[in-house]
């Protein structure tokens, strides 16, 4: 964390998201039988002192936590302490590749679902290992996760079951030397993981844990070597367990609910004209800032002017944005 940098961490907040972590590790716990299972805490669209708070109390000094846009993770990775585990969870995409491999303490990237995304990230973090050899700060590989869409849907990312997960396994294990296969994860169908229980298996849950069987099988893998299932979320953390996954990720049931949907309207002032438009997406505050996310998860950062719904930031167009929620 920069050494300028004060956060203030409200106590009552602190106590809340304390009481509010340990209640999913007690459940985690009670489903795993004393097997270790990792909590990603998801804090997407979240204040950074709100990870601040976890991170530092004694009673929980959590280490990993999840975010879903590549910028919001390298900004909130400026602010905080390198002893956070930063993981990625989000969509990538190709572009943010390079951002991220920038990221020293970048524990995961959990969403590769493509050989160009894994062939760039493991280029740009061979760069940053081969440029920070005499560095005092450590670039070790980034671990990954092959994505797999268990479901079936158009809308979710992620390798199709079968040979197309097992070759993706297949290439990062033998050609990027910088990144490292810690697994499979899935997002699975809304109304399956709805009606998860430990009693009641999830049928993505299940197609994952076969693919990981085949990709051991197919990969050769020595008994010593783990591949992890990173499956369920806030809905069904506790049923993917009892199925065997060895990280959850969590956001809601930690953070509470996060920024409302609305539309931001952009006026934008530079070279003596004006411009306006309008998208969808999701806004959060955060830090002193209104954050912006698209639907094509870009995202935006702007700092308030006033204490109302107008907000202002400079630019590198050469100019500056006015924007309105309605």
């Amino acid at each position: 964390m920069n050494e300028t940098t004060e956060m203030k961490v409200d106590p009552a907040r602190a106590s809340a998201l304390i009481s509010q972590l340990q209640g999913v590790k007690d459940k985690i716990a009670a489903v795993a039988k004393g097997r270790p299972v990792r909590l990603v805490a998801v804090s997407k669209l979240k204040p950074a002192n709100d990870i601040l708070a976890l991170h530092s109390a004694p009673q929980t000094k959590h280490l990993h936590f999840g975010e879903n846009y590549s910028q919001e993770l390298s900004q909130k990775a400026e602010l905080l302490p390198r002893t956070i585990q930063w993981h990625f969870i989000g969509g990538l995409q190709s572009k943010h590749t390079k951002s991220l491999a920038k990221i020293p303490n970048l524990f995961c990237v959990s969403s590769i679902d493509t050989l160009k995304k894994a062939s760039l990230l493991d280029k740009y973090r061979g760069e940053q290992i081969k440029s920070n050899i005499s560095s005092p700060i450590s670039y070790p590989k980034i671990k990954v996760h092959v994505q797999v869409n268990t479901s079936g849907e158009e809308s979710k990312s992620g390798c199709s079951p079968g040979q197309e997960t097992v070759e993706l396994c297949k290439k990062i294990e033998n050609d990027c030397p910088n990144l490292e296969l810690l697994g499979l994860m899935t997002i699975g169908a809304i109304a399956r993981s709805r009606e998860t229980t430990p009693e009641n298996e999830n049928e993505d849950f299940v197609v994952l844990r076969e693919q990981r069987d085949l990709v051991r099988r197919e990969l050769g893998l020595g008994e010593g070597r783990r591949l992890e299932l990173s499956m369920g979320m806030s809905e069904d953390f506790e049923g993917a367990v009892a199925m065997g996954s060895d990280e959850v990720r969590v956001g809601s049931t930690i953070f509470g609910v996060r920024g409302r949907r609305g539309r931001l309207c952009l006026l934008f002032r530079g070279r003596g004209r004006w411009w306006e438009g309008g998208e969808y997406g999701v806004y959060s505050r955060w830090d002193g800032c209104l954050i912006w996310s698209s639907w094509d998860e870009d995202v935006h950062v702007f700092m308030f002017e006033s204490k109302n719904e107008r907000i202002r930031v400079d630019s590198i167009s050469d100019g500056c944005y006015t924007a309105i929620i309605r």
